[in-house]
């Protein structure tokens, strides 16, 4: 081998190995920055919604340090970081546990107050933050009862959550989808869960190892709704007839690129939906024809200088894509470690 072409292999080693801790635009990876480092009163951040004013909320459930209170949080279009809301507790667990969370066309805020931890079963709750003047005033139950409420997403009059456990101990685990009309409230869930008719489809995981299934939810245009199963790292797709109806129930995505599917958000702008992978410490951009590219991804971090440090959600704002961090590690994940600093990850769009 000439020395010219040893020259050359060794350039493409290094770069390679670079694009795997880092990720980098040259090998056609986007590097993450830091859109802001978040206070210690947010430890934990999941969810996020866009606001009309380019602001957008942020859910913290604060599981990484429970002593701290749960949160939600606003971040300014200016990018500045204040309390938005404090959720209230549940009255038998005595904590709070917002993650997915969405704004409806009334102006009020819907989360889902996931009740992780012991005696959880069925503890679960779906919330709605009353809103008046722009201000948060106070949080009504829509519904409890659920297992591990995790996403929420508010569509022609219709609430629509993911209970990412719906039946707890099944092999292959068993998640679904349930749907409330919007103003309904006080709701209390048949038990076991599944048997509710508020559930209208089921999601089943093969991969037995990471115990969540149905999580991140978004609507297209057209109006199918998209689901990502965490654990299989697919995303499914139901279609509804005119009058709301599932029809069908299809794996719509499964890619080898895509190891879990966790946030899903849908992009007018670039006709996209964009998927957490939380673990591979990535962001997956899928088209609406099915096909998968990785936008941004980078090996074990703690986040510094916005590099991804566990993701659980993507949104875009603007000519940007936010990244929100959990990190929250578990076996098998890309991220091995809790750690300073808690961030916002950000990815720019060409």
């Amino acid at each position: 081998m000439n020395k010219g072409r040893q020259i050359v292999l060794c350039l493409l080693l290094v770069g390679f190995t670079l694009c795997a801790v880092t990720g980098c635009s040259s090998w056609g990876l986007k590097k993450p920055r830091l859109l802001v480092e978040l206070p210690d009163y947010c430890n934990t951040p999941d969810a996020m919604a866009l606001l009309p004013d380019g602001g957008f909320l942020l859910a913290a459930p604060n599981y990484n340090v429970p002593s701290v209170p749960a949160e939600i949080l606003k971040v300014s279009a200016y990018n500045q970081v204040t309390r938005f809301f404090t959720p209230p507790v549940h009255p038998d667990t005595g904590r709070a546990g917002p993650m997915g969370i969405c704004l409806a066309p009334s102006g009020d805020v819907y989360y889902a107050d996931n009740q992780f931890g012991e005696n959880s079963h069925e503890k679960s709750r779906v919330m709605r933050i009353e809103i008046q003047d722009g201000k948060p005033v106070r949080a009504h139950v829509v519904a409890s009862g659920l297992n591990v409420a995790n996403a929420v997403v508010v569509r022609d009059g219709w609430l629509y959550v993911s209970d990412s456990v719906m039946v707890p101990g099944s092999k292959p685990l068993k998640s679904g989808i349930l749907r409330f009309r919007v103003g309904e409230e006080g709701i209390g869930l048949k038990s076991p869960v599944w048997t509710d008719p508020h559930v209208i489809a089921a999601i089943e995981s093969k991969n037995t190892d990471i115990g969540y299934g149905a999580d991140g939810l978004c609507f297209d245009p057209a109006g199918h709704l998209y689901i990502g199963n965490f654990a299989d790292g697919t995303i499914h797709k139901l279609r509804f007839d005119a009058g709301g109806k599932v029809v069908s129930n299809t794996v719509w995505v499964n890619n080898p690129r895509m190891k879990c599917a966790d946030g899903l958000f849908y992009d007018k702008g670039t006709n996209a939906i964009y998927v957490a992978d939380m673990i591979q410490n990535a962001i997956q951009v899928v088209t609406l024809d099915g096909k998968v590219r990785t936008l941004a991804k980078n090996g074990d971090t703690d986040g510094t200088d916005g590099l991804l440090d566990q993701p659980c959600e993507a949104i875009v704002r603007g000519r940007e894509v936010i990244v929100s961090n959990m990190d929250w590690p578990f076996p098998g994940i890309a991220n091995t470690a809790f750690d300073k600093p808690y961030t916002l990850s950000v990815i720019p769009l060409e």
